[in-house]
This record gives C-alpha cells, structure tokens and sequence, in this order.
C-alpha cells in the first residue's frame, strides 16, 4: 500500500465531525458569583500555570538536537526575523503553521508535536482534515514540506507556508 493511499485510509478511519456546543451565550454569568471566586483563580492561575513557554521548548528541542538555529529555519523555509522574533521575545505567539513548520524541521514524533503545539495553546484534533494529515505525517515520520503540502492539497487544504 501506498503513503496516499495509507493516508487515506487514516483519514477514513479518524476524522470524526465536529460536535456541537449546547452552551447557550449568557448562561455562564447567571451560575457565578464572580465576587466569590477571584481569589480562588488567582490561587488555581499561580498554582497550575505551565511556565515552560513554547519559546523554552522550541530551544531545548534544539539543543536536544544539536542543531544550529540557521539548521532549523531554513530547512522549512521560516524567515530568520521571524525566527529572530521567536528568540527574543519569551511571550511571542507564533502561528499553529509555523509550529508545524518547527515540528517538520526537528522531525518530531506525534508525541512531540502535540507538546510543542499545547505549549503555545494549540492542539491537532481529530475533526479536521487538515489536523489528521499533519498528525498522519508526524506519526509516520515524513518530515518533508512538499510531501506534507501535497497531501494538504490533494485534500485541498491550506499549504503550510502559503
């Protein structure tokens, strides 16, 4: 069997619709007491924040590696500013695709990935198409940007990198 064909075959078995919220707007504020609870949020925010910041883990990742910063950016095409941007400053928010693009440049695992991606708040859920072939690519260790680009277009999705 074929990696097209594998792909597919993936994508059949996991792509699941989307299920809908029965949360209705405006009903959350009439069960809170928000007086009450302030300082038990602060209290839960200091207590579970994860301060290992996307920017920390890109550069251990890296490091892991023994990769030159220059390896990684140019390997999948990020521009060096942006690159530069991710360096210097700890709070910056990098798009979902340009984590992807890290994830294909250090030839993460599934495993990897989804860290990555969870600690710059995104995930790969199984509802999408184009999530199921990113993580389709990463669970069978295809690491090039073209091959992965055109698995996304023959499902036509939006290409890494556009």
């Amino acid at each position: 069997m074929d990696i097209k064909e594998k792909l597919k075959l993936y994508l059949d078995q996991y792509l699941k619709p989307a299920k809908k919220s029965t949360f209705k707007e405006g009903t959350f504020a009439n069960f809170v007491d928000y007086e009450c609870c302030s300082e038990n949020i602060d209290t839960f925010i200091k207590k579970n924040k994860d301060e290992n910041t996307f920017q920390m883990k890109l550069f251990r990742l890296i490091d892991e590696r023994g990769l030159k910063d220059a390896d990684v950016y140019n390997k999948v095409n990020i521009d060096r500013r942006l690159f530069s941007k991710i360096r210097g400053n700890k709070d910056y928010h990098p798009s979902k695709e340009t984590i992807i693009l890290f994830g294909l440049a250090l030839d993460l695992n599934e495993e990897e990935i989804e860290d990555l991606l969870s600690s710059a708040s995104y995930s790969l859920p199984m509802n999408t198409t184009f999530d199921l072939i990113i993580r389709f690519c990463f669970k069978e260790h295809i690491y090039d940007v073209d091959t992965v680009n055109n698995f996304l277009y023959d499902y036509n999705c939006k290409l890494l990198n556009e």
